[in-house]
This record gives C-alpha cells, sequence and structure tokens, in this order.
C-alpha cells in the first residue's frame, strides 16, 4: 500500500461505507491521518474502524447523509476543522435520458453535487476559523469530462462537481485552502458492479488504452499527493486515472 507522512492530521471521507470511501480511509489511516468515517450506514462504518484500529490506525464512525445540509453543519459543529476532506458520497443515475423519473435526477444531484457542496463549504469555514488552510479532495468522474450515453444525470453532476472544484479553488485560496478533484475512469464498485460485468460495460472497457479497469490502489497516488503538501501549490486540478480513457477516439 502506497502511503504519505500524514501524521498528526485529521480527514473526513464520505461515503466511507464501502468502494472508494473505505478504501480511501483506510490509506489514509495507514499514512498516519486519524479518519473520520462517514456514510448513511453505520453499520458498515463501524466495522470499517475496526479494521482500521486493528491495522494500527485511528478512525471512527459518524453517520451522515452529505444531502441535508442542516445535517453536514452540525457534524461540523461537533468535530470542528478537520485538515483533509475527501468528498467522495455518491450515487448512479442510470436511467436512460427520455425516462428519467424527477426523483431520480434530483436524488443524484442531492447527493452527487449538493452534498459535496454543502461538505466543501462547512469545511472550509470550519478551516477559515481555524486560520490554518486544509485540503478538498471532491471525487468526480471522468464521465463529467466526456459524457456516456445513458447516464445523463450522472454525468451532468459529475461535471458540476469539476467546474464546481475549480471555482471554489479560486475563492478560498487566499485562506490556504487547496480544492482539486480526483476523477477516475472504470472501477469496479458496488454501484457500478453488475453495470461492468454487462455487455455494455465490457465494451466499454475494452476501449480503454490499457483494456482493463483500474485497481483501487492505482487511486492512491493521487489521493495521496493531493492529501499531503507534496500538492501545496496545487488548486483548482483535476486528475484523471483512467487507464487513457479520455484520450481515446470517441
Amino acid at each position: 500500500m502506497l502511503t504519505a507522512d500524514l501524521t498528526g492530521k485529521t480527514t473526513l471521507v464520505t461515503g466511507a461505507s464501502s468502494g472508494f470511501g473505505a478504501h480511501f480511509s483506510r490509506v489514509l489511516a495507514a499514512s498516519g491521518a486519524t479518519v473520520i468515517a462517514a456514510a448513511r450506514r453505520e453499520d458498515r462504518l463501524q466495522a470499517l474502524v475496526k479494521d482500521i484500529e486493528g491495522a494500527g490506525g485511528r478512525a471512527s464512525a459518524l453517520a451522515l447523509d452529505v444531502s441535508d445540509g442542516e445535517a453536514v453543519r452540525a457534524v461540523f459543529e461537533q468535530v470542528g476543522a478537520v485538515d483533509i476532506v475527501v468528498n467522495n458520497a455518491g450515487v448512479v443515475g442510470d436511467t436512460r435520458s427520455i425516462d428519467t423519473p424527477e426523483e431520480e435526477w434530483r436524488w443524484t444531484y442531492d447527493v452527487n453535487t449538493h452534498g459535496v457542496f454543502f461538505v466543501a463549504q462547512a469545511a472550509a469555514r470550519a478551516m477559515i476559523a481555524r486560520g490554518a488552510g486544509g485540503s478538498i479532495i471532491n471525487i468526480a468522474s471522468i464521465t463529467g469530462l466526456r459524457p456516456q450515453a445513458g447516464s445523463t444525470a450522472y454525468s451532468s453532476s459529475k461535471a458540476a462537481v469539476i467546474h464546481m472544484t475549480r471555482s471554489l479553488a479560486l475563492d478560498w485560496a487566499r485562506y490556504g485552502i487547496r480544492v482539486n478533484a480526483i476523477a477516475p475512469g472504470y472501477f469496479s464498485t458496488d454501484l457500478n458492479d453488475e453495470f461492468l460485468k454487462s455487455d455494455y460495460g465490457q465494451a466499454l472497457i475494452k476501449r480503454v488504452p490499457q483494456r482493463r479497469s483500474g485497481e483501487y490502489h492505482e487511486l492512491d497516488g493521487a489521493l495521496l499527493l493531493l492529501a499531503s503538501e507534496a500538492s501545496s501549490y496545487m488548486t483548482g486540478s483535476c486528475i484523471t486515472v483512467d487507464g487513457g480513457h479520455l484520450c481515446a477516439a470517441l
């Protein structure tokens, strides 16, 4: 496992109950950070915390629905300023655009876009009050840079995250707050595992220049770069980790 020296840092990871969020929590804890793992599924969080502590790390669980702005603000009133935020919570809205119900559209944006803003805003307010800055890492997607047919809600919500990242970076640079994004390509998670196993999903993977989907550990370099002082002069950046997918012809 790739690590960096994050000793003495506190990090909040949203969507930490599974997938990227659980993996990011383990990587950050292994690098010396104290991890606050947040998600709606608290039972899974407790298992994650036990796992991290069993490996010698420090972690705690926090029930949180990022789409609830009031709940997000209450969390930061409770935990105060953190040094690193990994804005990872997300859902997949994959109904064809012609058939997408209003409820699915709103829920996709409530979590993927509004939730990212609520968490970033509350974190930045706490960082500014402390006067020490910090790093906010938003998890976007390559579909926010190049849309994928059949996922208008998801793709557009992630495009909003990328543009939001750049805008917040401009707003908060003066406070020593860095805001960057990671845009993963195709990685198997709880949200998309069945899709990637489908004929259509397999066809998409064959179009990736490396001819495969990603492994979680292949996100560690980007994560630790943005979490650490190694990226002290980076803000408003979006790092793609996609096996060259965006370079491929449409």
